[in-house]
């Protein structure tokens, strides 16, 4: 059985660097295009997997060109598929990142595609049942709710990455133990005007174990309840952000599994993170759990 198992978002995206972004009505050379596999959940369980905890995804995907290249994306990075149901005839979920040198930033545009709501089987709710953890990103939500609620009556906590607010969001909020939303969501969600306060206000809302809010470029801040503590970004030559935040989500479960504190998951997060933004692809320039700790301790942290 998996260590973690994830359900959310799983998108193909294709990748195009320019050397800025263009202005409306105009055309603009690129610099390189390619394929990746994203999505906050998806993404999160492969680098927990190049991290070197078990992984598997809970899903459904087509059998079109989208939906195969994502199986197979997963399987080339050993996160397992076999919790995956292929169905015929729809639209898997892609979007179109343009990642700008000039800036260091992305602009996305995503067509969530057409598959039916996830139904879990037997198998995926066993799965469930016996991982450590539980990803899930607020994508499938229906779904997401009832594993979320299977999975702390079964003694497996749960990991929300809350980036996006959706409708009914506070149901699975409720059955929530680890709680790292942006601070864009944060903010939003509680009507608060800063992080600390946002985070104390969710922790009084939804009684997590600890909430964890991201705030980019600035780092973060935990609140287990008691303490208020902050965490850094780590220092790296951005050469592509996009899914920086996904990374963060799967490296910190993979300190939770590995039973780390949750300060030093957040420390343990920021800097796989810091790693990843140094290459091209979400996925691919994930780092091995040896050359994080050797990062890390170059740049006055131990683990």
């Amino acid at each position: 059985m998996s260590k973690i198992v994830g359900i959310g978002a799983c998108v193909m995206d294709t990748l195009i660097n320019v050397p800025y972004y263009p202005t409306e009505d105009t055309k603009l050379r690129a610099t390189g295009s390619k394929a990746a596999g994203g999505g906050p959940v998806a993404t999160g369980l492969v680098a927990a997997q190049k991290l070197g905890v078990n992984t598997a995804y809970i899903g459904a995907l087509s059998d079109d060109n989208g939906g195969v290249f994502l199986k197979k994306d997963f399987e080339k990075y050993g996160v397992s598929t076999d919790l995956i149901n292929v169905i015929s005839g729809y639209r898997s979920f892609t979007s179109v990142i343009w990642l700008s040198k000039e800036t260091t930033s992305r602009t996305c545009v995503f067509d969530k595609g057409d598959l039916p709501p996830l139904k879990l089987s037997a198998a995926q709710i066993d799965a469930i049942k016996n991982a450590e953890l539980l990803m899930v990103d607020g994508n499938e939500m229906d779904a997401a709710v009832e594993a979320a609620k299977i999975a702390r009556e079964n003694g497996t906590r749960v990991l929300y990455d809350c980036g996006g607010l959706y409708d009914g969001v506070e149901r699975l909020l409720k059955h929530t133990d680890i709680m790292i939303p942006s601070e864009e969501f944060a903010l939003a969600h509680t009507k608060c005007d800063n992080a600390e306060s946002a985070a104390k206000k969710l922790y009084e809302l939804y009684s997590p174990e600890v909430v964890v809010i991201t705030q980019g470029k600035r780092g973060g801040i935990l609140f287990d309840g008691k303490n208020t503590v902050s965490y850094p970004i780590y220092p790296a030559d951005v050469v592509d952000s996009n899914g920086s935040g996904d990374v963060f989500h799967g490296a910190f479960a993979a300190a939770v599994t590995l039973g780390y504190d949750y300060e030093k998951c957040c420390h343990f997060g920021s800097a796989v993170s810091a790693i990843k933004c140094t290459g091209i692809g979400a996925r691919e320039s994930v780092p091995s759990f040896p050359t994080v700790k050797k990062y890390m301790k170059e740049n006055g942290y131990e683990l």
